[in-house]
């Protein structure tokens, strides 16, 4: 296959790689080809090199990594006039998909005893944002995303949505760059490692799940989930939940998101309950 913009796109064969993927790995190779290219760049080209020493993975072609940790918001600073989408999005998607496979493929070969809904349980938890933030910074990726000004600003390297949408486009990029045996690669070495531990800690418990069905196994309502306050500055806020079951307020718990603060108060909940 002949290279797309000057790049070759190494170990996704002639026979499977389709125009849609030709075209698509054209539109991420764009962004990176031309003559602007912001200061800032030769500096994070160089860092890009110890990053790929902390997963062990060298890219045939760099500038699938270089997609994979270009953020939209930087994007959009920088490349305002482009109407193409973002492909750190679209590596995303893909990634998510590739990642969710080869988690499947792994709990279905590692743990041949156990039900469907166990390995559903355990994959979810693997597939998580919270999991996959807690990977990306043992990879410390947030320090090698290109941001916009404002989103650096605001504390997007730190952020978890972005951190985990990042995994999932490194997985994509791997496998664009060598396929799916390197993706796997990576996720067995990098991302399913120690899981059994990590799904324990604390913050990968989903308490509301777990409060739910403990009231669906003794006839009661479903807990109901009030938010009764919010404080601090928009991009630091702190919100305050209650749980009410049936006409009782049953505890409060509090967090810098809405999901959080319900988790804090379903957590608080089991501790009542003992469960």
């Amino acid at each position: 296959m002949a290279p797309i913009a000057g790049y070759a796109v190494v170990g996704v064969h002639n026979s499977s790689m389709s125009k849609k993927l030709k075209k698509i790995i054209s539109q991420i190779l764009e962004y990176f080809n031309g003559s602007r290219i912001p200061e800032v760049y030769p500096k994070w080209e160089k860092s890009l090199v110890t990053l790929q020493k902390r997963f062990d993975y060298n890219f045939n072609d760099l500038t699938l990594l270089k997609a994979a940790l270009t953020h939209k918001s930087y994007l959009h600073r920088h490349f305002n006039d482009h109407k193409l989408p973002s492909p750190f999005e679209r590596m995303e998607f893909l990634g998510d998909s590739i990642l969710g496979f080869v988690v499947s493929k792994e709990l279905f070969n590692r743990h041949p005893d156990e039900q469907e809904g166990k390995l559903s349980k355990l994959k979810s938890k693997i597939v998580s944002e919270t999991y996959l933030t807690l990977k990306a910074n043992n990879l410390e990726l947030g320090k090698y995303l290109l941001l916009s000004h404002e989103e650096a600003a605001s504390g997007g390297a730190e952020k978890a949505s972005i951190l985990s949408d990042s995994v999932e486009a490194l997985i994509c990029a791997i496998y664009l760059d060598s396929g799916i045996a390197a993706a796997t690669r990576f996720v067995k070495n990098h991302i399913l490692v120690d899981y059994a531990q990590t799904v324990m800690r604390d913050e990968l418990v989903n308490y509301k799940s777990i409060l739910q069905e403990y009231l669906q196994g003794h006839n009661q309502e479903p807990p109901n989930y009030v938010t009764i306050g919010e404080e601090g500055p928009e991009h630091q806020k702190l919100f305050t939940v209650q749980i009410r079951i049936g006409d009782k307020i049953c505890c409060t718990g509090k967090g810098n998101t809405k999901k959080t603060a319900h988790q804090e108060a379903a957590k608080v909940a089991c501790q009542k309950l003992g469960i």
